[in-house]
């Protein structure tokens, strides 16, 4: 097989939430656990971080891991979803796992899993752990897939667990409320394993330190411990940080909601016992080069200053939609789609009114279709035209956009997907 073949087998023969949503979610480690077996528990040779969390994950898992190779430990990062190439997903000191590795992976292994009809993160997360152990790492950074009790990388014991923040998304498997949602991602806290977690709220902290008393793990409330001092986003990128432990610093990563992020990092880093300014410096100014993360609110061009981030819930959405209010520019375009599951009525209400909208829908079964998208955002007073690809409306913004102009691409990470695969 090619390896545009093998990553074919793997979209077509499992089934791939990303790709068509709740039929690809499978309840219960069952599958894990089988596979984990077969290849001889690899996850146990190297230490793990486990980070759960309705948003922030990823930047989180991508500074952790670029933190963490400053150091000058060998890394394994396990992220999901990819938005442009799969191996995306299971990097080693920011580099992606080999062609190769995919291949032989399901060649040699098919006839073992084929029969167990496991989903696609369950196969991928064993394939991630299989490479890692090959590898001779000394520490993976693993986000989970969705939510935490039940997901498939939950049989990892862990050095350290953050969870970074609890808001209303994928309420169908998770829960309706925020105190069962919080419930199933605390599933990841372990017996005597330190778990950090980012934000809480009135529902969710209790269930935080319920589960926590029974396991016996020691809890930290990053909030609390405010980390971060002050942070100031800077006119040529990312943010400047005064911090509590660590002095000044600079972050890469530009989003108003890095600040939430940063100040869990940075109460982490106390219990990873990592205290070299050098490193988490270095870590923090350089996390995109030093681990390949795209999508974080990454500057694509100046002249028109051309913006895109893979938020795509309420809570992430409550950053974005200020950051963006806030840019002084003389007309403001906005390349906009969501997917199914997701609260696009709570989402629509918090748009500028006086941006100019690009409709459009992402190339998944999941996508809102566009005519809906449209629909809403008439409903919310929005004007727009509609683009069936992602690739026309953002080639139509430019097309418009004066040299002082401001366009943002989002609602989705899969429209950023599909952006970043035309360009």
């Amino acid at each position: 097989m090619t390896y545009e073949e093998t990553v074919k087998y793997l979209f077509n023969s499992t089934p791939v939430f990303e790709h068509v949503g709740a039929s690809a979610y499978k309840e219960g480690l069952a599958n894990t656990i089988a596979l984990d077996e077969h290849f001889g528990h690899p996850h146990r040779l190297f230490k793990t971080i486990h980070i759960a969390g309705t948003n922030g994950k990823g930047s989180c898992s991508h500074t952790l891991a670029a933190i963490l190779q400053s150091e000058g430990l060998k890394v394994g990062l396990y992220t999901s979803p990819h938005l442009v190439n799969f191996r995306e997903r299971i990097r080693v000191n920011g580099e992606m796992i080999p062609q190769k590795d995919v291949i032989d992976f399901v060649e040699k292994e098919r006839s073992f899993f084929e029969p167990l009809h496991p989903s696609f993160f369950e196969l991928t997360t064993a394939l991630a752990f299989k490479y890692f152990a090959e590898q001779k790492i000394d520490i993976a950074v693993v986000e989970v897939g969705l939510g935490g009790r039940l997901d498939c990388t939950n049989i990892i014991t862990p050095i350290l667990s953050i969870i970074t923040n609890i808001s209303l998304d994928h309420t169908q498997f998770l829960g309706n409320t925020l105190a069962k949602i919080a419930g199933e991602k605390a599933g990841i806290i372990k017996p005597n394993v330190p778990i950090v977690i980012g934000e809480t709220v009135e529902e969710t902290k209790p269930v935080f330190l319920k589960k926590a008393r029974e396991v016996g793990a020691p809890i930290f409330f990053a909030e609390e411990e405010k980390e971060v001092l002050s942070s100031k986003i800077c006119l040529e990128g990312g943010i400047d940080y005064d911090t509590l432990s660590f002095g000044k610093l600079h972050g890469e990563l530009g989003g108003l909601y890095q600040e939430k992020n940063t100040n869990t990092i940075l109460c982490a880093l106390h219990h990873l016992k990592i205290k070299d300014f050098r490193s988490i410096q270095q870590g923090l100014a350089n996390v995109c080069d030093l681990t390949g993360l795209t999508g974080r609110w990454q500057c694509l061009q100046k002249d028109p200053t051309v913006i895109c981030d893979t938020g795509h819930n309420v809570g992430g959405w409550q950053y974005l939609s200020s950051q963006i209010k806030a840019q002084k520019c003389k007309t403001l375009r906005i390349v906009f789609g969501m997917v199914d599951d997701k609260d696009i009525d709570t989402v629509m209400k918090m748009l500028p009114k006086n941006a100019i909208y690009y409709w459009t829908q992402a190339s998944c079964k999941r996508a809102f279709p566009l005519e809906k998208v449209a629909e809403e955002g008439q409903k919310h007073g929005l004007t727009g035209k509609k683009f069936s690809s992602v690739s026309e409306a953002y080639h139509a913004a430019l097309i418009d956009a004066d040299k002082k102009d401001f366009i943002f691409i989002g609602g989705s990470s899969y429209v950023v997907a599909d952006l970043l695969s035309g360009i």
